[in-house]
């Protein structure tokens, strides 16, 4: 076929990529762009003093305190672990490697509320575990622990399904020769494997940072929603909705929102830069060959 009709088939008429681009920005329109801006307009519509006193007061300082400790725990716990099981998974050849891979993807399965039932169960007054922690004055469920242990739970799957892939194609050729130079296994996962994929590293810790700071479900059931004690910012933000004050909760929420825009935005210049990474090793192996 020659190269002229090639073009004719596969490119569509102006009009049709138009409406296409057309529809795509409405559905934003609609479903994004309007939901944010009620967001904004209705946090600052009393004025910013009234704003200011909504998100300073110590109810909400001690939700963005716990959602931010929440997050400096889970995030690198779930760090330790996704880089660990994706070593494992790309790396070696093992009897219940399936099993693992299938099993990091379980929180995705699994309702957030369910998992929070399970801790519940688990490390309850009436749980296996909670006569245990009562003796030893150990308080999980309705304390921090339980908040940390529900978040961690629900987010372990982003860095490690993040890394495997990354792993997967970046190959073991590297890690081979620095083995064969007399590296340890130590020396060839910080020195080699980890900078190989240090983009997708980032990536997974941001979207992992993003949904702990977000999580509501799973919170939800093992917080006990104690007011400033066990309430995270989601939490928060319901409770404040729930007791008709509108204003105090639209003004908390734009602390969500802006974490989601930061988030896409820092997602956005990682791909970029892994990208052009990525682009420059490729152009650069020829010269080098």
């Amino acid at each position: 076929m020659p190269a002229t009709n090639l073009r004719q088939a596969t490119a569509e008429p102006p009009w049709i990529r138009a409406f296409i681009t057309g529809l795509a920005l409405l559905f934003l329109g609609i479903f994004l762009l309007i939901p944010l801006a009620a967001v904004f307009t209705e946090a600052f519509r009393e004025g910013v003093r009234v704003y200011l006193a909504a998100i300073t007061n110590s109810e909400a300082r001690s939700a963005i305190e716990l959602t931010l400790l929440t997050a400096a725990i889970a995030v690198p716990l779930n760090l330790i672990f996704g880089v660990m099981a994706a070593w494992a998974i790309t790396r070696f050849q093992f009897r219940g490697r399936s099993l693992l891979t299938t099993l990091i993807d379980l929180p995705f399965a699994v309702s957030p509320v369910i998992s929070g039932m399970g801790f519940v169960l688990l490390f309850g007054a009436q749980g296996p575990a909670g006569g245990w922690l009562a003796e030893h004055h150990l308080k999980v469920i309705f304390a921090v622990p339980g908040i940390v242990l529900a978040t961690t739970f629900v987010t372990f799957p982003f860095i490690a399904r993040e890394l495997i892939p990354v792993m997967e194609a970046a190959g073991v050729e590297q890690e081979l020769a620095a083995l064969t130079l007399g590296a340890n296994g130590w020396q060839v996962l910080f020195r080699i494997t980890v900078p190989s994929v240090k983009w997708g590293l980032l990536y997974g810790v941001v979207t992992c940072n993003a949904r702990a700071m977000g999580e509501f479900g799973a919170v939800s059931v093992v917080s006990g929603h104690i007011r400033g004690l066990t309430n995270t910012l989601p939490l928060y933000v319901e409770i404040l909705y729930n007791e008709y004050d509108f204003s105090a909760s639209f003004a908390v929420a734009p602390l969500l929102t802006l974490l989601a825009l930061i988030t896409l935005i820092l997602r956005r210049l990682l791909n970029r830069a892994g990208a052009a990474e990525f682009a420059s090793a490729r152009d650069s192996k020829p010269q080098q060959q």
